[in-house]
């Protein structure tokens, strides 16, 4: 069944709604009814359906995977920082050994670690945000620096360096828009100089963590921190989760073994079960198995230390885990809710649709920028790339071929522009998995970030513009 305009409607209310509101919870409630709605095409049947979507979410073996995952990474880090691993983190690395001294060195340190962690997007948000957090606000970078950093160094680098599962998924793509099987791997790799907004996303990150090129609301998030060490925006709606101030726990001392031998941990696990999975190559382990015992045996390290150190009886840890799982609940909770809008979405044809209407104004020399800024507008109102790659690889390509236009011209501007919507968009995973992980309110990471995702795209447009003629 054909929805027409009506398929953009809940995404649309959506998004509008959260920039309205700044309660992203409420407005995917909303455009989860509103989807169940236009489906089920009654008022009760939908707002049961709205019920079950929900429920199905968790049929997916890799969404519960994420949120299981989130909720173990809060309770590895609050143990951390209740057992003395973050004060003696800190200690070694400003202090004593003084490895990182200034607030440059630490965005550095960050934008570092999001680059070595390129297999997944998702992943990548995890441990960096985790890991540089203690030294981020040791050093009073601003959680919305630190999460555009986190942000910016996850799925955009992950397709720049497609050597993990991105490489199979990106390569099926272009397959399914009409490029030889034998010729995908080459034609991927010839796009990834074209895929302007995510070179200039990841060079822009990295030139801030040293120049004062920072603009609009981020500068002034830079300004209020370094004047009065307020991480976060007094005036946001942070939740109380995040705010919450974790004391180390009476009796801990501060021990840099509480926060290496976790992490060393996870990201040995991670880095094993990639290997293993992958049957020896670690770029087509299974990513989201990996995490998932990653945190698992991370917090099962912490945990014995905590126990081996006499901080807290068993009794007390389960109560500190259980206490460390809350700090996620409400972060998880729109995670679920942004998981479960996008195969609604989805259902509704929202893609078909908007490609439909603007490939009415097609020429040659357009369609690599009209092929960006569809695939723009598609992924920031559902929230997902790889849906929009999909979509857009079986309209866009098969265009491009018939019209003799570059096919890796056309695939740079695809791909591009479905990161800007997992880059952009309050309702992607990895906007949620960034702001969980740093400490950022969502809607102040939105609102820090979109000025600079703009001109990302409103550059790489100009790019397009030029290279579709000219090419």
């Amino acid at each position: 069944m054909q929805y027409g305009f009506l398929s953009v409607v809940p995404p649309l209310v959506t998004i509008i709604l959260a920039l309205a509101l700044k309660n992203v919870f409420v407005a995917l409630l909303v455009g989860i009814f509103l989807a169940n709605f236009i489906l089920a095409g009654s008022f009760f049947t939908g707002l049961n359906a709205a019920f079950y979507s929900v429920v199905k979410t968790f049929a997916s073996n890799s969404n519960t995977i994420v949120i299981m995952s989130m909720f173990l990474i809060g309770a590895m880090l609050y143990l951390i920082e209740r057992s003395g691993g973050i004060e003696g983190f800190v200690d070694i690395m400003v202090k004593k050994k003084g490895i990182i001294r200034t607030s440059r060195a630490a965005k550095f340190f960050t934008w570092l670690l999001g680059i070595v962690i390129f297999t997944s997007g998702s992943l990548s948000c995890m441990v960096t945000g985790s890991v540089a957090r203690p030294l981020n606000d040791s050093m009073k970078v601003p959680h919305e620096k630190a999460a555009f950093l986190v942000h910016t160094t996850s799925t955009p680098w992950c397709v720049l360096l497609p050597l993990s599962g991105w490489l199979g998924a990106m390569t099926g793509y272009l397959t399914s828009g009409g490029v030889p099987k034998d010729q995908a791997i080459t034609v991927l790799f010839q796009s990834i100089p074209f895929n302007f907004y995510c070179i200039i996303a990841v060079a822009f990150a990295l030139i801030s963590c040293f120049a004062p090129v920072d603009f609009g609301p981020m500068k002034k998030a830079e300004l209020r921190a370094a004047a009065t060490g307020q991480l976060d925006d007094p005036a946001s709606k942070a939740n109380a989760e995040q705010e919450t101030v974790k004391e180390t726990a009476s009796g801990a001392k501060p021990r840099v073994l509480n926060m290496i031998v976790p992490t060393v941990v996870m990201i040995g696990v991670i880095l094993a079960t990639l290997i293993v999975t992958g049957k020896g190559d670690p770029t087509k382990g299974a990513g989201m198995q990996a995490l998932l015992w990653g945190c698992i045996m991370a917090v099962a390290s912490i945990s014995l230390l905590c126990l081996a150190e006499k901080i807290f009886t068993l009794s007390q840890l389960t109560n500190e885990i259980i206490k460390g799982m809350g700090t996620m609940l409400s972060i998880a909770l729109v995670l679920t809710l942004a998981l479960t809008m996008g195969p609604l979405v989805k259902q509704l044809d929202t893609g078909h649709y908007l490609s439909s209407i603007f490939m009415q104004f097609l020429s040659p020399g357009m369609l690599p920028m009209l092929a960006f800024i569809i695939a723009c507008l598609l992924s920031f109102a559902t929230g997902t790339s790889m849906g929009t790659m999909a979509i857009m690889g079986v309209i866009a390509l098969p265009m491009a071929i018939q019209m003799g236009v570059s096919i890796p011209l056309t695939a740079g501007a695809m791909f591009g522009g479905s990161i800007f919507g997992d880059h952009a968009s309050p309702i992607s995973d990895t906007t949620i998995m960034s702001c969980a992980t740093t400490g950022c309110e969502i809607m102040d990471h939105i609102k820090t970030q979109m000025p600079y995702v703009l001109g990302f795209a409103f550059v790489s447009l100009i790019l397009y513009a030029v290279a579709g003629f000219v090419m």
